[in-house]
């Protein structure tokens, strides 16, 4: 019979096993973003959501794979007379783009931030904290922390079937939509 110890390391072994595999495949930033997907349409029926949103990522994820063999295939065809190519090249799955990531932010970074200052009246201040009250990426902030934000912001213009921003660009503003109409496409 085994003793208690032995058990206890396969388990370990066992969990560091699932938390590589979760960490390889990008599993926690997709279960992240799902759910913010989820808490901002707070739909009626959310694991009909789910499983809808599982499938569009299934379906992009296969687009991507479809793609990177077809650009390979035409890339190989161009090679062959150089190099052939192994069979049955292992294809990595590209992931979905994850959360915007930043800079490192140093301490000398700190020392020299000059908080930006855009004047706005009382009405401007009280739509913007209207229209984030109950978004989840600002949720975690405390007061300082969204007057500062708020303060940083400023006022965009477009006209009508203008695109404000392309998805899969690199996001440049966080948009919040005071007069007119927007169509959103994901």
């Amino acid at each position: 019979m085994a003793s208690p110890s032995c058990f206890h390391s396969e388990d370990e072994d066992s969990l560091k096993g699932c938390e590589m595999y979760v960490q390889k495949h990008g599993i926690q930033q997709v279960l992240k973003e799902c759910i913010v997907h989820l808490c901002v349409a707070k739909p009626d029926r959310p694991l009909r959501f789910l499983r809808e949103h599982f499938e569009k990522l299934e379906k992009e994820e296969n687009r991507q794979i479809l793609a990177r063999q077809k650009s390979n295939s035409q890339c190989d065809s161009h090679d062959e007379e150089i190099s052939p190519t192994p069979p049955n090249p292992v294809v990595k799955a590209r992931r979905r783009r994850g959360g915007v990531s930043a800079e490192v932010y140093t301490e000398e970074d700190a020392v020299s931030y000059v908080r930006k200052v855009i004047p706005k009246d009382y009405k401007t201040m009280t739509a913007l904290a209207k229209a984030i009250s109950k978004n989840v990426l600002f949720s975690h902030l405390d007061d300082n922390e969204r007057s500062d934000i708020f303060d940083a912001m400023f006022p965009v213009t477009h006209i009508g079937g203008e695109t404000v921003i392309q998805q899969g660009n690199e996001g440049d503003n966080f948009y919040v939509i005071d007069q007119g109409e927007v169509d959103v496409y994901v």
